[in-house]
This record gives C-alpha cells, sequence and structure tokens, in this order.
C-alpha cells in the first residue's frame, strides 16, 4: 500500500506543479481572427495547460494596448510600417489570412445570389447607390427580386484593422472613393450605422432589414449572414471561401515589406476572392517578462504547426510553410525570450 500511496502522492504533486508553472498569457486586439484565436486558445491549454486570453478590442485598441506594454501581444489587421516597428520596439509577424466579405438582410436572398463590384460597393457606402432597386444593381442580378428599399450601409464605429482592408479595397476599385474617404483603420463614413467589432457589425446587420456590412468571413458563417459574390481582378465573379483566399495568396511576395506587412487586397486569379487579407501579431523586441514572451512565441509556434486544421474548420487558411519557417527563423529569433 505504501508504495502505491507514494507513487500517487508523487503524481497528484507533479500535476499541482505544472499548474502552478502553466503560463498565462494575454493578448488584445483585432476582431478579425477572434474566432481562429479563440480555438487555437482552447486546444493549446487542452495541450500544454497554458492559457491565453485573448481579447476582441478592434486593431487600433491592440496597437495601443502593445505600445503601452499593457498585454503580452498586439493583434492587428492593418499591419504597422517598418519605421513604426522600429520606433516601438516591436516584432510583427502574420498569423492566418481571411477574408472580408460584405453580407446582406434582404428578404429572400441567399448567400451568394446576388453580384457586386467594388465600384458599386464603393457607391453604396459614399452614400451615391441609394436603393436595392438602383439599376446599376439590378443589371448584375437580373432574375433576382430585390426590393424598392434604401439601403442601409453598416460600417465600423471603432479604429479596425477591418475597416482597413475594406477602405483599401474600395480605394483600389473606385478613384471617387480614394479622393473623398480615402483608406484608413477609422474613415468618416457619410451614412450609415456603426457597429463595434465584427461581432457588432454582423449584430447590426442581422437585426436592419435591407442592410449591408462588411465583417470576416467567419462571422458570416456564425450568424448566418448572407454574403455577396465580388467580382475580382481578372473580371469574374467569385464567392468568399478557404480556396478563394487562399488562390489571392498564391503568389505573395511575403518579404516585399517589413514585418511581412503586404496587403492581399485585388490579386489577380480567377478565382482569387478579391478582398482576402493576412492578420498579424506585434511583440516587443525588449518585454518587461521574457518568460511570458517565450510564451507567446510557444503558443504561435504550437499554432503553426498544430493549428492549420482548425483554422480551416473556421474558413481561414494556414500560412504556407516557407512562411511559418522564415518566422521562426527572424521574428521569433527577435525577440528576447530569456
Amino acid at each position: 500500500m505504501k508504495p502505491r500511496f507514494f507513487a500517487a502522492a508523487i503524481g497528484v504533486a507533479a500535476l499541482m506543479s505544472g499548474a502552478a508553472f502553466a503560463q498565462e498569457i494575454t493578448g488584445a486586439g483585432a476582431s478579425f481572427p477572434f474566432p481562429v484565436y479563440a480555438k487555437w486558445a482552447e486546444a493549446y491549454k487542452a495541450a500544454t495547460g497554458a492559457t491565453v486570453n485573448y481579447q476582441s478590442i478592434g486593431s487600433g485598441g491592440g496597437i495601443r494596448q502593445i505600445k503601452a506594454r499593457t498585454v503580452d501581444f498586439g493583434a492587428t489587421d492593418a499591419p504597422l510600417k517598418g519605421a513604426d516597428l522600429e520606433k516601438d520596439g516591436l516584432v510583427q509577424f502574420p498569423t492566418v489570412l481571411g477574408g472580408v466579405v460584405p453580407v446582406v438582410n434582404i428578404q429572400g436572398v441567399e448567400p451568394g445570389q446576388i453580384k457586386l463590384t467594388g465600384e458599386l460597393l464603393a457607391d453604396i457606402y459614399r452614400g451615391d447607390v441609394k436603393k436595392w432597386s438602383d439599376r446599376r444593381i439590378a443589371e448584375l442580378n437580373q432574375g433576382v427580386k430585390l426590393p424598392d428599399a434604401n439601403i442601409t450601409p453598416v460600417y465600423r464605429s471603432d479604429a479596425s484593422g477591418t475597416t482597413s482592408i475594406f477602405s483599401t479595397y474600395l480605394s483600389e476599385t473606385s478613384p471617387q472613393f480614394k479622393s473623398e474617404l480615402g483608406a484608413n483603420t477609422a474613415v468618416n463614413w457619410p451614412i450609415g450605422q456603426g457597429g463595434k467589432g465584427n461581432e457588432g457589425v454582423a449584430a447590426a446587420v442581422k437585426q436592419i432589414p435591407n442592410s449591408i456590412g462588411y465583417v470576416e468571413y467567419a462571422y458570416a458563417k456564425q450568424n448566418k449572414l448572407p454574403y455577396t459574390q465580388l467580382r475580382n481582378k481578372d473580371g469574374k465573379f467569385v464567392s468568399p471561401d478557404a480556396a478563394s483566399f487562399e488562390a489571392a495568396a498564391a503568389n505573395a511576395d511575403w518579404r516585399s515589406q517589413p514585418g511581412m506587412g503586404i496587403s492581399l487586397t485585388s490579386q489577380a486569379g480567377p478565382t482569387a476572392w478579391p478582398i482576402t487579407a493576412p492578420t498579424f501579431v506585434l511583440v516587443p523586441k525588449e518585454p518587461k517578462d521574457p518568460k511570458r514572451a517565450a510564451e507567446v512565441v510557444k503558443f504561435f509556434d504550437w499554432a503553426f504547426k498544430s493549428g492549420g486544421k482548425l483554422a480551416a474548420d473556421l474558413d481561414y487558411v494556414a500560412l504556407p510553410e516557407k512562411v511559418t519557417t522564415e518566422i521562426r527563423a527572424e521574428a521569433f529569433k527577435s525577440i528576447k525570450t530569456q
């Protein structure tokens, strides 16, 4: 009895010791990757016992918090420029690919039933196209019953990388949008209603008849919101999914920008989704607590190795292996972890 009791006691002590030393790290920022970060965190805790707490507060909030060193990592869909990374002592690297999609709430309209172009989207958000029965929309959607109702555009009310991606795409397709509103994390929208986070935009579209909004694809699926088709750079109408996001990233030059801060909007390719984007993480080069920074590196290294299927289940696209190899060799090694 004694040997068995002693062995059991050792086992309990080991478990308690592991729990005591299991690291907890915090992150905050973009709502775009929140569904996949939450899923990764759940699986990572099951595998390692370590806890990752991530707050979906928008890219602007994530950048502010990591600059203030109040979190262990920040997250943004609008990558920082090289000069800003250097000034604030930050390392930046991408984590996963996704897509921003227009979603609508029109009675009787199913996912992928409506076709739009970047120019039409820009004119809707400029307030120039006001009704779903507008001739320009009707010409693209012959046979689809659209109401003679005012369109309510829904936008992000917080500083948002999703807005940066969306407004970049609209600026690329519409010179008028570029000159009047431009691309930024916050845009002075002339009409419509705001929602905080991808969650807030999805909820607002769900509640407002005849509205249109823009969200990361996972939010469209989770909320069962009909998405639109879009005409891409090759002139083809495509629907959003993991394959069309992957097609947009097929020829990406990840080394062209510091911190791999590239844009994947308006990429060529017959099946490419035109509002595809990577999302990014920011970590201090010289963290206040190197051990916590080491846990951040371990978490994302685990995600790159083991999180691909979890990402795919939510219709995100895992980074190519050559990209994650570069991140390990350069970004991870630039962070002080001991």
